[in-house]
């Protein structure tokens, strides 16, 4: 290609210099960097930057190939030896980092161990079984290239990188599927603010009980390790040392004298003899339960701060002034500014982001269908792919190329495949025990992640370019360097063009929910189903009891926040469970069942909106009983005040005494079949208190 490519240059390094600090906000979001070690920070960095980098290297790539020879419209494009130099770059680090160094440095943080040699050495039989098992599909591979073409020196090179293409094109395919229908469905729902938060109480029950057995989980754990602690003078001082650590890590030693470790239970019981693999295997537990408290805390803390968000918007709705009241002390900068009149705030809430979420669902929307459409007839008929069609300008031309307006669609289309199929990650349930935490992201779940993205950001790129012509990328560098060696036999050829058209199975399975449908036959889903499964909000897990939850939640906050000090200072509003501890050592347990249905008292200083939402669920509480009541035990319940309410007149003698079985006492009394209005025919029809109170 004649010119210079000295202004690319300079762009492809100042977008290199953007990606890292993009990538190091992103880190600083998610883990402490402080406390995080540096053989920790910089496979993840890389495992982050590179594949960003390669969704940009794509575009620069097929514009180097195809551009137009218009000064004016011509793209970003580089010399070729030093995008094949790029691309082996990028593909053989992401490689390394995916398969080998990140899944090593996730199980050594993990292992519990304190010496590095035992960490390496657990985390190399953790990840031996895993090996043993790619080594034995890749030998059976390394048999079939051979048979096809030979002993040759690229045969075992071209089986490695198809491998580990057609695993993660595999889990593109389906993660994507999922995240094409999901992302605009969730932006679709959550426009409506009446409807989110009915999904947000929803879950709330589901994630307080979590959050309790992560509570539970810890207190188990420091209880045992209290017992060891016991136990030291007897046990080695390596040991001890050991002990001490776990003491410091559990924070035992800052425990109120008032407050009690609960004992170790569920057979969590303390050996007669202290070995290194019985603490390691402690420690590893305990980090896991501290992290996991952490990680149910914090969506605990964000569930009830965007529920209570929510409900007073829609509480401005008569007068459109919208005040949040104080930030949460873990609010960002952008959270706690306060430039917004209420009236301006009520109607950029209420009016503005909804609609701004309504458009983006309705785009999204659009690109997922072009997506599957391309995904389609990509093989039988590529010249109707619409991505295609997007791509590729100047149709005048014999091949048609690609100039910078090209290389920016192309750069949408693909940023837009890679965040559908992140999106998943939070809806589909088979990681375990792993997730992403504002500033506490467990070190062997940041790896994890970092590593999946790795993993899938090549195949969804090259995925990508079998959308355009073939006249086109089969110019490319990246198909020089990755594509001829997968289509290098058939099987690979025909895995590449066929495979992706499965992608209609997820798509398929999120669009119609066939993940409710599978759960409520098998009883164990794969997918996080948002949808109700409780429409009347009673039981288990039903809107109501989530609603309670919160409201509960935000009434202690207000409770507290109210109260200072002697010393004018505000006490630090507990979250979570702590409120529920606090308001559980203030009041014995039938204080709380009898409270529950009176009103709390209100601080001065607690908003209308919380005082809006007590009275609610005052008022709800009362009538939850009669709201429950089905038809059949309406009719039985008007039997029985039937038959309660008849009484003999008095010009009629008594002849016979009512027998006992119809609700009569031995004595003939004014009372009679109102006293014992619990026995006899009156418990056929549920019963009803002997105070005279009659159930409509």
């Amino acid at each position: 290609m004649a010119g210079s490519s000295v202004g690319s240059d300079i762009f492809a390094i100042v977008t290199l210099v953007v990606v890292s600090t993009f990538v190091l906000l992103l880190l600083r979001h998610f883990l402490p960097l402080r406390a995080t070690p540096a053989y920790l920070l910089v496979p993840i960095f890389l495992a982050l930057a590179l594949p960003i980098s390669i969704i940009l290297l794509v575009p620069i790539d097929l514009a180097s190939t195809s551009s137009t020879n218009d000064e004016a419209t011509r793209g970003i494009w580089l010399p070729e030896a030093v995008l094949l130099v790029a691309w082996r770059m990028a593909y053989w680090l992401t490689f390394t980092l995916t398969w080998f160094i990140l899944p090593l440095l996730g199980q050594y943080v993990d292992s519990g161990y304190r010496a590095p040699k035992d960490r390496m050495l657990y985390s190399i039989r953790s990840n031996a079984q895993y090996q043993l098992i790619v080594l034995g599909c890749g030998t059976v591979g390394l048999v079939y290239v051979f048979l096809q073409n030979g002993f040759e020196g690229t045969s075992v090179k071209s089986l490695v990188m198809a491998l580990a293409y057609c695993w993660g094109l595999i889990q593109a395919i389906y993660l994507m599927g999922h995240g094409l229908v999901a992302v605009p469905r969730r932006l679709f729902r959550n426009a409506d603010g009446s409807s989110r938060l009915r999904r947000i109480q929803s879950q709330a029950p589901k994630v307080h009980e979590r959050l309790e057995d992560a509570v539970i989980e810890l207190d188990e754990l420091e209880g045992q390790i209290s017992q060891l602690q016991k136990r030291k003078p007897s046990i080695s001082r390596d040991h001890q040392e050991w002990i001490e650590e776990l003491v410091d890590i559990s924070n035992l030693a800052t425990h109120r004298p008032n407050q009690t470790v609960m004992p170790s239970v569920s057979g969590l019981s303390v050996p007669a003899v202290i070995t290194d693999r019985y603490l390691a295997d402690l420690t590893r537990k305990l980090d896991r339960a501290r992290h996991k408290r952490m990680r149910f805390h914090d969506a605990w803390d964000r569930l009830v701060q965007q529920a209570a968000d929510i409900q007073s918007m829609i509480d401005a709705a008569p007068s459109q002034k919208l005040d949040f009241g104080r930030p949460r002390p873990t609010a960002s900068r952008l959270e706690k500014l306060t430039v917004l009149s209420p009236y301006l705030r009520y109607q950029l809430y209420s009016r503005v982001i909804p609609l701004i979420r309504i458009s983006c669902a309705s785009i999204f929307t659009m690109a997922s269908i072009c997506i599957v459409w391309s995904e389609i007839v990509k093989f039988a008929f590529p010249q109707l792919s619409v991505i295609s069609l997007t791509v590729v300008h100047h149709r005048d031309s014999e091949d048609g190329k690609i100039g910078f307006g090209g290389q920016l669609i192309a750069a949408l289309w693909l940023i837009y495949m890679c965040c559908a199929a992140l999106a998943s990650f939070d809806d589909v349930k088979v990681w375990g025990n792993r997730a992403l935490v504002r500033r506490n992201t467990y070190g062997e779940s940041a790896c994890w992640y970092a590593g999946q993205i790795a993993k899938l950001t090549v195949p969804l790129a090259y995925n990508f370019v079998t959308f355009l012509p073939r006249s086109i990328y089969r110019e490319t560098a990246f198909h020089q360097f990755l594509g001829r060696l997968i289509i290098l036999t058939p099987l690979g050829k025909g895995f590449d063009y066929f495979f992706p058209i499965f992608i209609l199975i997820p798509v398929c399975a999120t669009l119609f929910n066939l993940y409710g449908r599978a759960k409520s036959i098998l009883g164990f889903g794969i997918v996080e189903d948002d949808e109700e499964e409780n429409p009347s909000g009673f039981g288990t897990g039903g809107w109501r009891e989530g609603r309670d939850l919160i409201e509960r939640e935000l009434s202690g906050r207000s409770n507290l926040e109210s109260s200072t000090p002697l010393d004018g200072r505000t006490i630090s509003p507990p979250t979570g469970l702590q409120t529920a501890n606090f308001e559980g050592r203030q009041q014995a347990c039938s204080d709380d069942q009898r409270g529950a249905l009176e009103p709390r008292p209100i601080p001065s200083g607690q908003s209308s909106n919380v005082r809006q939402q007590q009275q609610r669920s005052t008022a709800v509480a009362q009538g939850t009983e009669e709201e429950d009541e089905g038809v059949l035990s309406g009719f039985a319940h008007r039997v029985r005040n039937t038959i309660d309410t008849v009484e003999r007149p008095a010009w009629i003698p008594d002849f016979v005494k009512r027998p006992k079985w119809m609700g009569g006492i031995d004595n003939n009394t004014e009372q009679s079949g109102r006293a014992d209005a619990g026995r006899g025919l009156g418990r056929w029809f549920g019963g009803r208190p002997g105070d005279g109170r009659v159930r409509l």
